[in-house]
């Protein structure tokens, strides 16, 4: 098992904190924490292991990771078996708030659990472009504020999100709720911009490939349910100043899959 951690503090004080509850495993853990700036929080607890990858990383003020506290109030699993279990698991999760004292929390939480194989990626204050980006480059104009939950349990499914807010200066929005119990799913997208823009998802069965963007200032809400014997290539973008809205409920039969394409602007 190998550790790097490191933390690098702009403001020399004593409100940054890590709390890393290791259960037992092994294997080969590679792990690294970066910490610029304060009040950042991270919690963790990691379970059995294998062969994990951990990559955290916050900037700026007011970020906080870790332990699902608020669905369904879980808080630390490590008695359990840990808030990411074991089997190959990756985790990179980054955030970033430039605005100094007038941060607003960003809050990023996760579960997985006894899934294998799975890929999180999640940043709030980058830009992440595609499934397959690992530039992650910074927004050097991001109030915070934002908030996700994340919770897994299957097996080789892949998540990659980005929140990024104040390209008006009101530094205001967004959540986003994902939740996967089923295998082989792959979920990406954006929210962007300011004004709350939500996004719920849940899927519970397999073989789903869902594509999301919520731009602009509108205050956009998705709210996504995806089920059925089969899996749905879900594409949905929602732009404009003006608030959208939408809810699907999909319960795919069709044995080829099905295909949804949803558009506001």
């Amino acid at each position: 098992m190998v550790s790097l951690l490191s933390s690098s503090l702009i403001r020399a004080d004593n409100t940054n904190s890590i709390i890393i509850e290791q259960v037992a495993g092994g294997n080969n853990l590679d792990l690294t924490i970066e910490q610029i700036g304060y009040n950042n929080k991270i919690f963790f607890s990691i379970g059995d292991t294998d062969d994990t990858v951990i990559n955290l990383k916050q900037e700026g003020n007011y970020n906080e990771l870790g332990y699902a506290n608020d669905y369904p109030s879980w808080g630390s699993g490590a008695g359990w078996g840990g808030d990411i279990d074991y089997d190959d698991q990756e985790i990179r999760l980054w955030q970033n708030c430039t605005k100094g004292t007038d941060c607003n929390k960003n809050d990023i939480q996760f579960h997985i659990s006894y899934g294998t194989d799975n890929k999180v990626w999640w940043a709030q204050g980058y830009e992440i472009s595609s499934r397959t980006d690992t530039g992650w480059a910074k927004d050097n104009a991001e109030g915070g504020g934002h908030k996700v939950t994340i919770d897994i349990h299957g097996n080789r499914n892949e998540i990659v999100g980005v929140q990024r807010n104040c390209s008006a200066g009101s530094c205001d929005g967004h959540l986003a709720q994902i939740y996967i119990y089923g295998d082989d799913n792959s979920v990406f997208g954006k929210q962007k911009a300011d004004d709350s823009k939500t996004f719920l998802l849940t899927i519970f069965n397999d073989d789903n490939i869902v594509d999301y963007l919520q731009d602009g200032h509108g205050e956009h809400t998705a709210t996504i349910t995806l089920d059925g014997n089969y899996g749905t290539d879900l594409d949905l973008i929602q732009h404009s100043n003006n608030t959208q809205s939408y809810t699907l409920i999909q319960n795919c039969q069709t044995s080829s899959g099905c295909t949804i394409s949803i558009t506001q602007q």
